[in-house]
């Protein structure tokens, strides 16, 4: 990182700065304004904090679970989109036959875009 660009031209100067801050300022916004950052759950300081860890912690599993595990159309998708895809789904987690099943109330077509994901994802019983 550079300390001082005072021999670049203002223009140049000028793109850089958005160059650097355009994917910052898209982060931030999806983590304050879909992942519940900028609604603060009470007054105590630590509660607030932990709630704003909670949020930039989800982010960073999203972004590689995206990129890695989904498919290419929802690669750019945003959490919203993730959460009434498959995260809202009511289900139920049984244990049987020393196996762990999810049992979905709605069809498995649904759930189409996760095979993949599903089949990435070391499972433990």
């Amino acid at each position: 990182m550079r300390s001082s660009l005072w021999d670049w031209k203002p223009q140049r100067l000028l793109e850089w700065h958005r160059e650097k801050a355009g994917p910052i300022e898209a982060a931030h916004a999806v983590i304050k304004n879909e992942l519940a950052r900028g609604v603060l759950p009470c007054g105590r300081f630590g509660a607030n904090a932990a709630w704003r860890r909670f949020a930039v912690l989800a982010f960073n599993v999203l972004t590689p679970l995206k990129r890695l595990a989904l498919p290419a159309e929802l690669f750019t998708a945003r959490p919203k989109r993730l959460r009434f895809l498959s995260f809202n789904a009511p289900g139920k987690l049984v244990r049987q036959a020393r196996q762990l099943i999810l049992r979905l109330t709605r069809s498995l077509s649904r759930f189409s875009n996760w095979h993949g994901a599903l089949r990435l994802l070391p499972l433990r019983t």
